[in-house]
């Protein structure tokens, strides 16, 4: 199993699967391919046909799309969902949300793993969607707390959706209640984070 993934430091959607994959305990051989640059795009469709990362190869199945290639493992290992029905519609219903939503929040706080930028500019599309995400995990905490430390309880796809927000807020200062910092910092502490933003450290700059 081959997962085609982007620079570490700027791929977003690279690291939700990602870190399912490594969570989950599927082995797979990483294929990086660098963004921005001139020939980014013959290589990604080398692998994948949209074009775009992540691209999930498993023999003849190919899959891409974060999301797709999540549900594709979580078949593999039903436990990346969680095994009550509510609980398992809402976290597919958040990770939903993530995956189409938030629109402003990506183009004004793009994923920058190694940048520290607390004065980042913000308008109030940008606060509107912090203040929705920060709802959804203060509020899951709230009541899955009880059960573990993830979003609902045990690590699921949800965690690995907001994965790249727990970055984007490092990154660009944002200011978190209790709860939700409590996941983020335990998020941002896993073996499998630490390893990407190592990874991200060691990548040349953006052009270089």
């Amino acid at each position: 199993m081959q997962l085609v993934i982007g620079d570490h430091n700027y791929s977003s959607w690279s690291l939700r699967p990602w870190l399912a994959l490594k969570q989950a305990g599927v082995a797979f051989e990483e294929v990086g391919v660098r963004l921005y640059a001139g020939n980014t795009r013959s290589e990604i469709l080398k692998h994948s046909p949209s074009g775009k990362v992540p691209c999930l190869i498993d023999g003849d199945t190919v899959v891409w799309d974060s999301l797709a290639i999540c549900e594709y493992v979580a078949e593999q290992v039903p436990a990346l969902w969680p095994a009550d029905r509510a609980r398992r519609a809402e976290a597919r219903a958040v990770s939903a949300e993530m995956h189409s939503g938030f629109m402003a929040l990506r183009k004004g706080f793009p994923m920058d793993v190694r940048a520290a930028l607390p004065a980042h500019p913000r308008d109030a599309e940008i606060e509107a969607d912090i203040a929705r995400i920060v709802a959804i995990w203060e509020g899951c905490r709230a009541r899955f707390a009880a059960d573990g430390p993830f979003l609902f309880g045990a690590f699921s796809i949800a965690d690995a959706m907001y994965a790249p927000v727990v970055w984007r807020f490092h990154t660009y200062g944002v200011a978190l209640p209790p709860a939700a910092a409590a996941w983020a910092e335990h998020l941002r502490g896993l073996p499998a984070m630490q390893e990407w933003r190592a990874a991200a450290l060691a990548e040349p700059a953006r052009g270089a």
